[in-house]
C-alpha cells in the first residue's frame, strides 16, 4: 500500500452557497411553483424580487424549500455572514464583476469583426480573473473571517484556485496577452479621403534608434494655454453616445494595425482559441446562488428603509411552535411602501399543545392578510432566508396547503360547496403532522348551521391528524372548540367601531363577526339603513 507524500494536501471541496447537500441543487431547475404561492401571494413577492434578473433564473430557488434543520442552518449562516459589511462588500463586488463579464461575453457573441470579437473575449476573461482573484483576497483578509461553513469552504477553494491549477494558468495568459496589446501604439495620417496607418514613433524613438520622434501635440496645447489658467480647473463630465460595434472604417484600421503588430495580435488569436471554455462550473454556480442572496437582501433593505424589520427565524422540529413579533405580509407591505403608506404589523403566539388558530372578527379587518403572513413566514423560514418580523420561532413544515375561496366554475358540474369539500378532503388526506393548513373563509356558500357542522368536522379531523391549521372564518363558535384551539380576532377602533385597525390579537371571539357579515350581505348596516331612510337619524 502506497502512502501519500508528506506535502500532499487533499483538494478543497466547495460546491454550493445555498445547499449543504452537494447534489441538492441539481434538481432545482426542474421544479414548479408551489401550489400555495398564489393564495399567500408569494408569487407576487418572487416576481418583484426577480424582475430585472431574468438571466440568473432565480425563481426555482424560491420553489425549493429545505427539508432539514441542518440545511436551513447552513443557509442561514451564509446570510449571517452577509450581515458583515466587509464580506457583503466583497461578494457584491464579485457579483458586479461577473455581471460585467457577461456583458463583455454578449458583445463578443454579437461582434461583427474577428478582431473585435477577440478583444471582447479577452476583456471578459480579464473581468473574470479580476473578480475571482479579488474575492479570494477579500475573503482571506475579511475581519471578522467568514463564520459559515459555506463561505469558509469557498474561501479555501478560491485560495487554492488562485494559487494553482487551470485558473492560475488562465490568469497568467490573460495578463501576458493584455500586456502585449498595451504596447500597441499607432498613428493615423488623414489626407482628404485617405487614411494611412503606421507605427507611432514616440518621444523615445530617437534614443532607441527607432527614427525621428513625433511631437506630443497634447502637451503643446496644454503648455500654450497654461498662461491663461486662473485658479483650479473646472471639471466638465459628459457622456458621448457610442455604439460598441465597430463600423467598417474602424474594422479596416484595426486590420492594418494587426498587420503592423503580428506578435501581439497573433498571441490574442492563440489565446482565445486556447481558452474557449474558461469558466469554472463552481464559480458560475456561485454567481447564480449569490444573486439569489443579494436579491433577497436588497428587497429587505427597501422595506427596512420604511421601518419594517426582517430577521432570521429560529427553526425547530416542532411544527406546532409558531411565534413572532411585528409580522407583516410581504406582498402588501411592498405595495404600501411604494405608495408611502403605513404598514400594520401583528404578533403571533401559538403555544405547545395548540394546533388550530381560528381568526374571526369583522370583514375587511386584516384576517386574511394575517393568515397569508403566517403562511409566508413558515415558507420563507424553510428557505433559510430572513422573514418579515422579529423574534420569530416556527417549526419546519413539510408542505403548506391552502384553501381560499374561489369563484364557482360554470364549466364543471359541481356546486361551489361540493368543490370546496372536495378540495378540503384532498388537503386532509395529504397533510401530515408536519404540515401547515390555511383555510380562508371556507363554507361561506352554505347556511350557518351547515357551515358550523362542516367546520367542526374539518377541525376535528385536523386535530386528529395533527397539522398546524389557521382557519379564517366568520363562525365565532369554532374558536371555542377545545383547549388546542387558539382564538384570534381582528380589532376595531374602540371609539368608532366602523374603523378597522387591521390588528389581529389573541383573545376570545366576541360573537359579532357573523352578525356583521350578515348585515353587510343583506345591506342592513347602519350606513345602508340611513341611506334608505334618506339620511334621517336611525
Amino acid at each position: 500500500m502506497s502512502s501519500a507524500p508528506a506535502d500532499y494536501h487533499p483538494p478543497v471541496t466547495f460546491r454550493s452557497l445555498l445547499f449543504d447537500d452537494p447534489d441538492a441543487d441539481l434538481a432545482v431547475d426542474g421544479l414548479a411553483e408551489p401550489g400555495c404561492f398564489g393564495d399567500i401571494r408569494l408569487d407576487q413577492v418572487v416576481a418583484a424580487i426577480t424582475a430585472g434578473r431574468e438571466e440568473s433564473k432565480l425563481a426555482p430557488f424560491f420553489w425549493a424549500p429545505l427539508r432539514t434543520r441542518a440545511a436551513v442552518t447552513y443557509r442561514q449562516d451564509v446570510f449571517r455572514d452577509l450581515g458583515r459589511s466587509s464580506i457583503l462588500a466583497a461578494l457584491r463586488a464579485f457579483a458586479v464583476g461577473l455581471r460585467a463579464m457577461r456583458a463583455d461575453q454578449h458583445r463578443a457573441r454579437w461582434a461583427g469583426h474577428r478582431l473585435e470579437e477577440q478583444r471582447w473575449m479577452l476583456a471578459a476573461r480579464q473581468r473574470y480573473c479580476a473578480a475571482v482573484s479579488s474575492l479570494a483576497r477579500d475573503l482571506a483578509h475579511a475581519q471578522p473571517a467568514p463564520a459559515s461553513v459555506a463561505l469558509g469552504r469557498l474561501a479555501a477553494y478560491l485560495d487554492a484556485e488562485v494559487a494553482g491549477g487551470s485558473f492560475s494558468a488562465l490568469a497568467a495568459d490573460t495578463a501576458r496577452v493584455a500586456a502585449g496589446l498595451a504596447t500597441v501604439t499607432y498613428r493615423l495620417e488623414i489626407t482628404g479621403t485617405r487614411i494611412r496607418v503606421g507605427r507611432w514613433a514616440g518621444a523615445s524613438a530617437a534614443s532607441d534608434g527607432g527614427g525621428v520622434p513625433e511631437p506630443d501635440y497634447g502637451a503643446e496645447v496644454r503648455a500654450a494655454f497654461e498662461r491663461f489658467r486662473q485658479g483650479g480647473p473646472r471639471e466638465f463630465s459628459f457622456e458621448i453616445p457610442t455604439d460598441d460595434a465597430m463600423n467598417p472604417l474602424e474594422a479596416e484600421v484595426a486590420e492594418r494595425v494587426a498587420r503592423l503588430f503580428p506578435d501581439a495580435f497573433g498571441a490574442l488569436a492563440t489565446y482565445c482559441a486556447a481558452h474557449l471554455d474558461y469558466l469554472d462550473e463552481t464559480i458560475v454556480r456561485l454567481d447564480r446562488e449569490l444573486a439569489f442572496c443579494l436579491a433577497w437582501l436588497e428587497h429587505a433593505d427597501r422595506l427596512a428603509a420604511a421601518g419594517l424589520v426582517m430577521s432570521l427565524p429560529e427553526v425547530t422540529d416542532s411544527p406546532s411552535e409558531a411565534s413572532g413579533r411585528d409580522l407583516f405580509d410581504l406582498a402588501l407591505a411592498s405595495a404600501r411602501v411604494r405608495e408611502g403608506a403605513t404598514v400594520v404589523t401583528n404578533d403571533l403566539d401559538v403555544r405547545p399543545g395548540e394546533r388550530i388558530v381560528v381568526i374571526s372578527g369583522p370583514n375587511q379587518g386584516g384576517k386574511t392578510t394575517f393568515a397569508r403572513t403566517v403562511g409566508q413566514v413558515h415558507y420563507l423560514a424553510s428557505l433559510g432566508v430572513p422573514v418579515p418580523g422579529r423574534d420569530v420561532r416556527v417549526g419546519l413544515v413539510d408542505e403548506i396547503f391552502t384553501h381560499f375561496e374561489r369563484e364557482e366554475d360554470l364549466r364543471t358540474l359541481t356546486s361551489k360547496l361540493e368543490d370546496e369539500l372536495l378540495r378540503i378532503r384532498m388537503i386532509l388526506e395529504t397533510a401530515t403532522p408536519n404540515s401547515l393548513v390555511i383555510l380562508n373563509e371556507s363554507f361561506g356558500s352554505t347556511s350557518l348551521e351547515d357551515a358550523l357542522a362542516i367546520g367542526r368536522d374539518v377541525l376535528g379531523t385536523v386535530a386528529t391528524h395533527g397539522p398546524l391549521c389557521v382557519f379564517v372564518t366568520f363562525l365565532d363558535e369554532l374558536a371555542a372548540l377545545g383547549p388546542g384551539v387558539v382564538s384570534m380576532t381582528s380589532t376595531v377602533d374602540p371609539v368608532d367601531p366602523a374603523v378597522r385597525t387591521f390588528r389581529v390579537v389573541r383573545r376570545p371571539a366576541d360573537g359579532l363577526a357573523y352578525a356583521d357579515a350578515l348585515a353587510r350581505k343583506h345591506h342592513l348596516t347602519e350606513a345602508d339603513i340611513r341611506a334608505r331612510l334618506g339620511g334621517r337619524p336611525a
